[in-house]
């Protein structure tokens, strides 16, 4: 058993928000059931915290009517652990605290919740243990990557006399990893708070005043919203599958 494994009575369980319609990508289903090599783009995701050792359980928060198709799929490509499939809500925020309800029953306060994007399919083993491991450490964790572009400040969108210093920026990515108590509290108390649209759990956090403390992120993992992204899915997609038969060719030789 890997030293890095989880304590034994604590369970981790991913919820994947998967409840866009696609309307930026111009296709007649969800983005996340598009096909790419004969695979929808939400399995991939769903297969990446499949494969990880220390993820026990997954719910998925869908768009409504495409439940029984994700659990074909769930069975077609042996994805064990999804045990949730809950309806995506009209926020970023109401998916989430869908996927809580049907998760709070069976789990403890303690228990871990690593939220993520179901259209980030190229999430690696590596971030989804680095946010484990962050989590563990400060009590929660989001991926981030540093900013490398020039940012400017604009009102009109037209013209800008005002950047930030990228030095101080982290752009966010997910997953994004708290106690089950401390994101279903965060949740309660925005309701109370008449806060209901917040994208992600980091910005509902900031919102509430809590500190965002950083995990491991990558270029790689992009968040699929456009045409323009799925053809950078297929190019990164195909140079793995390409370096997996490398890697495959010079073991057996």
């Amino acid at each position: 058993m890997s030293s890095e494994r989880k304590d034994i009575d604590m369970a981790n369980i991913a919820i994947l928000t998967a409840g866009g319609i696609g309307s930026r990508t111009h296709q007649d289903i969800p983005k996340q059931f598009l096909n790419v090599d004969n695979k929808p783009i939400i399995i991939y995701t769903l297969e990446a915290f499949q494969q990880h050792p220390n993820i026990d359980e997954i719910c998925v928060a869908i768009l409504e009517g495409w439940d029984q198709i994700l659990w074909a799929y769930a069975k077609q490509f042996n994805i064990t652990k999804l045990k949730y499939v809950v309806t995506g809500g009209a926020t970023g925020q109401e998916s989430i605290f869908n996927g809580l309800k049907a998760i709070r029953e069976n789990h403890k306060d303690d228990d871990v919740v690593i939220v993520h994007d179901g259209n980030r399919p190229m999430i690696s083993q590596d971030i989804i243990t680095d946010n484990l491991v962050k989590q563990k450490q400060y009590g929660s964790a989001v991926a981030t990557i540093p900013c490398t572009e020039v940012v400017f400040v604009s009102e009109n969108k037209i013209d800008s006399d005002k950047s930030i210093p990228r030095e101080n920026l982290q752009r966010t990515q997910t997953p994004h990893s708290y106690r089950l108590s401390d994101l279903w509290d965060a949740h309660m108390r925005a309701k109370e708070l008449g806060i209901t649209n917040t994208a992600a759990s980091c910005s509902l956090m900031e919102a509430l005043g809590k500190k965002t403390y950083f995990s491991k992120g990558s270029e790689k993992n992009l968040k699929i919203t456009t045409v323009e992204d799925i053809e950078i899915f297929k190019a990164l997609l195909s140079a793995k599958n390409e370096e997996w038969i490398s890697c495959t060719s010079m073991a057996a030789t």
